[in-house]
């Protein structure tokens, strides 16, 4: 399914979010954040993965997030999309891209986690983590990098990762390769002036944390207080501005000195 507002076209950048699922969580944070900065947004979601986390889904989340967005005058496109299909990303591209210069910026916030270690994770739980968080990452930047018509120096690409493994295995080893992957284009595709980085966010309350966990990050955590989408959002925004243009090939801690 797809929705996008029906206006003029417009003189903004537009940045493609993926993972915008819910408004308390970091994609719809990001995404308002770069609103506000003027880019026009297009964003995904996926429903039936929510349906499977202790969560659920937040009813009404898609129109909620466009309203936010459009508040900061943003031209927006909701497509929901399985990333795990070999065909979505392509899709998703040709659902939101307009113009000459199509997208500009491409913002990977979208995930499969499911907790499991070494001796209880399943194959499939396995394959699933890598098709949803490295292998659509993947292409996902092979699409963008094939697309990319925008004025050399503004593209970026910016992907969310995680170094949590212990019990956490699939997890965190197809976010690890989700970083090579997504740190190879800032090579790769230096010929046409875009930057790639990875943000490592750290725990961040977004709804999920236990009372327990919660206060064992506190403990954890510096400055006594949890990370919030904000702070992310905030991270985001510098690099896909003028003055991140230098800020390349990274792996960006953004954790509140979290050890």
């Amino acid at each position: 399914m797809t929705t996008s507002t029906d206006r003029p076209p417009s003189s903004r950048p537009l940045a493609l979010v993926t993972g915008v699922g819910r408004t308390v969580g970091i994609g719809a944070g990001i995404a308002c954040r770069l609103a506000a900065s003027g880019w026009d947004i297009a964003f995904t979601y996926w429903t039936p993965y929510d349906e499977r986390m202790s969560w659920g889904v937040e009813s009404g989340a898609a129109s909620a997030i466009t309203d936010a967005l459009e508040e900061h005058g943003a031209a927006t496109t909701a497509v929901e999309a399985d990333l795990s299909d070999l065909d979505a990303p392509a899709r998703v591209f040709d659902e939101v891209g307009r113009g000459p210069g199509g997208v500009t910026a491409l913002v990977m916030c979208h995930c499969e986690s499911v907790d499991s270690g070494l001796l209880d994770t399943t194959v499939e739980s396995f394959d699933r983590h890598f098709a949803v968080n490295a292998r659509a990452t993947w292409l996902l930047i092979r699409e963008y990098g094939r697309r990319f018509a925008a004025a050399p120096g503004t593209g970026r690409i910016i992907a969310l990762t995680s170094d949590h493994t212990v019990n956490n295995l699939p997890y965190g080893a197809s976010k690890g390769a989700l970083d090579r992957i997504t740190l190879a284009a800032a090579h790769e595709f230096a010929h046409l002036g875009i930057t790639a980085n990875v943000i490592n966010p750290g725990p961040v309350d977004t709804g999920w944390m236990t009372e327990e966990g919660r206060a064992e990050i506190l403990r954890r955590t510096p400055l006594d207080r949890l990370g919030t989408p904000r702070d992310t959002a905030h991270l985001v925004d510098f690099l896909c501005s003028p003055e991140g243009q230098w800020i390349n090939g990274q792996l960006l801690l953004s954790n509140g000195g979290f050890a």
